[in-house]
């Protein structure tokens, strides 16, 4: 059984190590809250959990009427602060522990793998007496922020006779080995993209004839930062000698008027079939987005505003592959450096090259069965 929070970018990373086990010949299914559904476009089972309670309404609940203090460091830095965010999220896994420990009961999967935001899947493993695989989903170093999300759970744990918490949990981790900010832990992973079913429009299909950049600002960001940063990089791109395509998903750009003759909006494109086409990327931050440019071996420009995206965007400066800028430090100059700029490139290239030596998801699989059979 596969868990993770009701979100595109905590559930499409599972999917690629899920569908190589069941490849394997295991039955695989993925649980999460309303709005994980979409999961089910991946043609795997999706098992609902605590129908009619939101993620994201529970957690500015859990800050409201429990952890004020923590809900205002949330707002003032747009969930960036983690140790403020993680044990709200700890207060939403505990109250959908019952119906997970409940669902596991049911569905009595052998083994659990849950990405870091989903703890109540641990609990639900640790209930039954089976393994549980924690699932990182890019940049972020989880370690500290699950021992401090766990120690909000403790009552859970205790509720469902779970006296000691966990004080090892294997950890698949996704980052390229030279951008893990010095903190390299658990089992390597390549990050392989999901990014839903489709293909490329045919006019994207082909070869570009000059530099093509691809712009998408992910699910989630634009609900709650509006257009400012896709209007100024669409401002900029007007300047440059290169065809910027907006992969913006239902985003309704209608409010920017007409775009430039170089931009051209295509709503849902699957991102790394898009990122194959292109010569540098232009995004939120998303680690899933970040990890498919780097695996394409592009440069990108990282926008971030928020959550776990400022981690992002300075892995990806540190590391030299890309740049990481402000809605106000958009301009010309900066789209054009990031589409000539050899030192980019060259590093992209390198963390390219590193991704393709980390283990597959079907390399990895037999490992995570081998603690089911005790053979590792």
């Amino acid at each position: 059984m596969f868990a993770g929070a009701p979100g595109v970018g905590h559930l499409f990373p599972l999917v690629p190590l899920a569908r190589a086990l069941r490849e394997l010949g295991h039955e695989v299914a993925v649980a999460s809250m309303d709005g994980g559904e979409v999961v089910a476009g991946s043609g795997l089972p999706f098992l609902p959990l605590a129908p009619g309670l939101d993620w994201r309404r529970e957690i500015r609940e859990a800050g409201r009427t429990r952890r004020p203090d923590l809900m205002k460091r949330v707002v003032e830095t747009n969930a960036a602060d983690r140790e403020a965010f993680v044990p709200l999220a700890a207060h939403v896994n505990d109250a959908v522990a019952d119906a997970t420990v409940e669902l596991a009961a049911r569905w009595r999967p052998d083994l659990v793998v849950y990405e870091y935001l989903f703890p109540a899947a641990l609990l639900a493993a640790t209930s039954l007496g089976v393994p549980a695989v924690q699932h990182d989903l890019g940049f972020v170093r989880t370690p500290g922020l699950r021992a401090l999300m766990l120690a909000e759970m403790a009552p859970a744990f205790a509720r469902h006779g779970v006296h000691r918490l966990p004080e090892h949990v294997e950890t698949i981790d996704l980052a390229p080995p030279s951008m893990a900010a010095g903190e390299r832990y658990g089992w390597s992973m390549r990050p392989v993209s999901y990014n839903g079913e489709g293909s490329l429009p045919e006019r994207l299909a082909g070869p570009a004839h000059r530099p093509r950049v691809a712009v998408t600002l992910g699910t989630v960001p634009p609900k709650t930062d509006g257009l400012t940063r896709i209007e100024r990089v669409i401002a900029a791109a007007a300047h440059v000698d290169a065809d910027f395509v907006l992969a913006t998903g239902d985003l309704d750009l209608g409010a920017l008027g007409t775009l430039p003759d170089n931009v051209r909006s295509y709503g849902w494109v699957p991102w790394r079939a898009l990122l194959g086409t292109c010569g540098a990327a232009v995004h939120h931050g998303g680690s899933g987005t970040a990890l498919a440019a780097l695996d394409a071996g592009i440069p990108q420009l990282v926008l971030p505003d928020g959550s776990d995206r400022f981690v992002t965007a300075d892995a990806v400066h540190e590391r030299g592959a890309g740049l990481s800028a402000t809605a106000e430090e958009i301009d010309p100059a900066l789209l054009q450096r990031l589409i000539t700029d050899d030192a980019l490139a060259g590093a992209a290239r390198e963390v390219r090259a590193e991704i393709a030596a980390m283990p597959s998801p079907t390399a990895l699989a037999p490992r995570l069965t081998a603690l089911v059979t005790g053979t590792d």
